[in-house]
């Protein structure tokens, strides 16, 4: 049986602007859900794919392991391998490459979410045995 994977969106979601409510919060969503947000920007990743929050609590390193520049440079090659994956169906398992990622390379979104988003694509490779480089 194919696996189900419970993965949403791996896209940064753009509040309109001159709003800063959001209808996203950590209690209205699925357990095992890891929300990524940076509320000043108004961005977010919401992933809910089964055994990410784990990993992210067990296997990770700490946040503080790389700098700010070395997430966001590993992040644009990330970033750029996911979209051109997600846009080749035919050789690639739609059911792990189902969003695009709108990733702005030119935006600082912060330590918390550039961690995460890294930390997901260890967990894709780890959990699937996806390679990206």
């Amino acid at each position: 049986m194919k696996t189900i994977i419970y993965f949403i969106a791996i896209t940064f979601l753009l509040v309109s602007c001159g709003t800063t409510n959001s209808t996203t919060t950590k209690d209205n969503l699925p357990d095992g859900t890891v929300r990524i947000a940076n509320e000043e920007l108004e961005y977010e990743i919401i992933i809910i794919d089964p055994g990410f929050e784990t990993y992210l609590a067990s296997i990770a390193k700490p946040a503080s392991f790389y700098s700010i520049d070395y997430y966001e440079a590993k992040n644009q090659r990330y970033v750029t391998e996911w979209n051109i994956r997600f846009r080749s169906p035919q050789q690639y398992n739609t059911s792990i490459y189902e969003n695009e990622i709108n990733y702005d390379f030119n935006t600082n979104y912060g330590l918390d979410v550039n961690y995460k988003l890294y930390n997901y694509f260890k967990f894709v490779e780890y959990k699937y045995r996806e390679r990206f480089f």
